[in-house]
């Protein structure tokens, strides 16, 4: 029985041993990133996302392996603009050029993520609404962007989902859930027009489904 992950997520930039090395040369075709100049570029963001991006630091932060490029670039952009707020990824982010996270993205996109464990309580109340929604309460299903397995859509800016830390993707949840019941306001998760679907949705939500969805989505593969 599968176990089901929901959610969004992102990055810093960082280089540690033992990564993978990314296959070489080809640019990425959504954001024309170099994975290989990506790897030089990665030292610092380790230190938060782990090796090759895949989280084993603190549950707390995304793991960044095989999320598609768009996502991780676009979601850069958002750190060193301010519209997403958070001191340690706007002191990351602050030096790079568009180059830069263009091929940070191309990178830890290259990578191959590792799986994540999700709770088996957590499908009873997860798997319903990642893969039905919740009509009567206008809750969309999950799977609905994220697709069946938590792959997302690359080509529509959904992130993946499958395998993400689960304590990432409540925070996250939580995040969207402020902005919705907050009309949008003082909130950084919400601008833009999949942050309002997010945030319509995890407003509706109760904290034990989104603690189950957390989970559920991280075992999600």
């Amino acid at each position: 029985m599968k176990r089901v992950l929901l959610a969004l997520t992102l990055c810093a930039p960082v280089l540690a041993l033992g990564e993978e090395s990314p296959a070489p040369a080809a640019k990425d075709v959504f954001v024309q990133g170099d994975a290989t100049a990506g790897a030089s570029k990665a030292a610092v963001c380790y230190a938060c996302h782990g090796p090759g991006g895949n989280g084993a630091i603190n549950p707390q932060w995304p793991k960044l392996a095989g999320q598609h490029a768009a996502y991780l670039y676009e979601q850069l952009g958002k750190f060193k603009s301010g519209q997403r707020k958070n001191p340690v990824m706007l002191g990351q982010v602050a030096a790079l050029q568009d180059q830069d996270m263009r091929d940070l993205a191309a990178y830890f996109a290259a990578q191959k993520p590792v799986p994540g464990v999700g709770s088996k309580d957590a499908v009873a109340v997860a798997e319903p609404l990642y893969r039905g929604g919740d009509v009567a309460r206008g809750v969309l299903a999950c799977a609905a962007c994220h697709g069946p397995e938590g792959a997302g859509n690359a080509a529509a800016g959904f992130p993946r989902v499958s395998g993400q830390n689960a304590a990432y993707v409540a925070n996250q949840l939580h995040a969207y859930a402020t902005c919705g019941q907050n009309d949008f306001k003082n909130c950084d998760r919400g601008g833009d027009g999949k942050g309002q679907i997010m945030s319509a949705i995890a407003a509706k939500l109760t904290e034990n489904e989104i603690q189950a969805l957390a989970s559920y989505v991280s075992g999600l593969q």
